[in-house]
């Protein structure tokens, strides 16, 4: 029987002994006891049932139609039954190898999650890392536009309230008034064509038509679309495979090697308008008019990721290829739930585990609809959890009212709290210590913000003891049996310090597993 009856068979019968059986009696009826054969007549079928009508033999077989279908079918029992053969090994194997080791990377949109899963890949598949740089080029580029996207709308709001009546801005700040010179406002229409780089950038995401995700909570079908604008940034499904769309086929070599992986002569590569644009892109950036603007509308661009404007010389000169540290950076907004596999090794023991690590999209409608997505990770062995720690002067985008300290900690609580996730190891980063240290260092006050704050000092170690401690509490309140508190403070765009405490928690993962799995004592 061919395959594709075979699966129709399989599904139709929701049973595989049910549909082996179905189909072994197919072949041993047409075989010795056939349903119809000449001068016989026609057994009747009951039409309402599709396997009954789909065995049954043609009307008005000859003998020689007979001969020829046996045959047929005895070479699909043959295929049929070495399926099942191979199925049963692969079972076997599945069997006697190690469970593999699966991690749940959770936390709010930008608090660092994609960085910690490059971090791995970076560690542990650099040849497969390597030969994704030139997407993250391009999305390096997407960054770098977007940046001055904001930048140049920030100027016409500027450019429109200083000419406003000043009864029109009475609500506005000084600051926020300030009106851009003729050297800003020159620069500003050199640069508009900019813009058509976004476009044109989206558009190649957009153009990668593959919505075949599987269905279900976990991984929500792609969009005919699948990169779409949330809010004001670009998304891509997690689940569509748009890396591809920007690189060469290194189909036919051993290595790879990224200047032959790019395709420098692309006319829609927006690397040459980028280099020609470099000059007045540099001035732009560098004039202290802009950042009075951009502080004057509550803008800080480089607290956000993709942030690239300090090395505007590297990213747009004349066939430029990220370094890791550029693509640690990258920002690409994801939606949806991707699985990422690969091997990793135990420097102690020599044994090698795959690992399967997935990347929860941090949209808050997606980290927030815990019944959809937690009973496809109740048998994590550990999720990382990630709190940007520096956001506590800021709000959701989404939810402009909510303060995103008090978000990562109300969705702390959530899977602190949640009995499907009692036995799920959890780890903390307290995330972007980097950006906290500078915030403290300006002189914005935490206490400000977080009331519970109160009289403690304004500095980098006691921020970071106080917030340890409170999601320290949330875990021994919430949780619904005893756990360790795992927490590390992180900068997960630090190659070396976060491939330090990657490192140290694979190895803490591999030997709890390997003791679940009775393998150690």
């Amino acid at each position: 029987m061919p395959r594709v009856l075979k699966s129709f068979i399989m599904e139709a019968s929701g049973n595989r002994a049910t549909a082996h059986y179905l189909i072994t009696r197919r072949a041993d009826l047409s075989l010795s006891s056939p349903l119809h054969a000449p001068g016989l007549p026609m057994r009747s079928l009951d039409e309402s049932d599709p396997i009954a009508v789909a065995m049954a033999p043609p009307e008005n077989e000859s003998p020689e139609e007979r001969e020829l279908r046996v045959q047929k079918e005895r070479a699909a029992k043959q295929v049929s039954d070495e399926i099942d053969e191979q199925l049963s090994r692969e079972q076997q194997r599945v069997k006697r190898q190690p469970k593999p080791v699966k991690i749940l990377l959770l936390g709010q949109s930008e608090s660092g999650k994609s960085t910690t899963l490059k971090n791995f890949q970076l560690m542990h598949e650099p040849k497969a890392f390597r030969a994704e740089r030139p997407s993250w080029r391009a999305i390096i580029q997407l960054n770098v536009v977007r940046s001055f996207r904001i930048i140049l709308d920030a100027l016409a709001r500027a450019s429109s309230a200083a000419d406003r009546p000043s009864s029109a801005h009475r609500s506005h700040s000084s600051s926020n008034a300030i009106r851009p010179d003729g050297e800003l406002l020159a620069l500003r229409t050199r640069l508009l064509p900019l813009l058509q780089i976004e476009d044109t950038l989206e558009r190649r995401l957009s153009s990668t038509d593959d919505s075949r995700s599987a269905d279900g909570p976990a991984n929500p079908r792609s969009p005919t679309n699948p990169a779409r604008r949330a809010g004001k940034e670009v998304a891509i499904n997690s689940a569509v495979a748009w890396k591809k769309v920007f690189m060469r086929d290194p189909a036919g070599r051993d290595s790879v090697d990224t200047q032959n992986v790019v395709d420098w002569d692309d006319p829609d590569d927006p690397g040459a308008m980028l280099h020609a644009c470099s000059g007045d892109m540099q001035r732009l950036w560098a004039h202290p008019t802009v950042s009075a603007i951009l502080a004057g509308q509550g803008i800080r661009l480089q607290e956000s990721s993709g942030f690239f404007l300090d090395s505007l010389e590297a990213v747009t000169a004349p066939q430029y290829v990220p370094t890791d540290d550029h693509i640690l950076r990258a920002r690409l907004k994801t939606l949806g739930v991707s699985e990422h596999r690969m091997r990793l090794s135990d420097p102690h023991g020599g044994i090698t585990r795959e690992f399967h690590i997935f990347d929860v999209g941090g949209q808050r409608s997606m980290v927030r609809s815990r019944p959809k997505w937690v009973p496809y990770f109740d048998d994590v062995d550990s999720i990382i959890f990630l709190a940007p720690i520096s956001a506590f002067d800021q709000a959701l985008a989404e939810e402009p009212t909510v303060n995103r300290l008090a978000d990562s900690l109300d969705l702390w609580t959530a899977v602190v709290s949640n009995k499907l996730l009692a036995k799920t190891n959890l780890i903390l980063f307290l995330n972007k210590v980097d950006i906290l240290q500078s915030k403290l260092a300006s002189g914005i006050r935490m206490s400000d913000f977080l009331p519970t704050y109160g009289l403690r000092p304004n500095d980098f170690d006691s921020a970071s003891r106080y917030l340890r401690k409170q999601f320290n509490a949330v875990l021994k309140q919430s949780s619904p049996t005893p756990r360790v508190f795992y927490c590390h403070l992180t900068n997960v765009i630090d190659t070396k310090s976060t491939t330090y405490v990657l490192a140290n928690i694979k190895d803490v993962l591999m030997r709890f597993n390997l003791k679940e799995s009775y393998l150690i004592l």
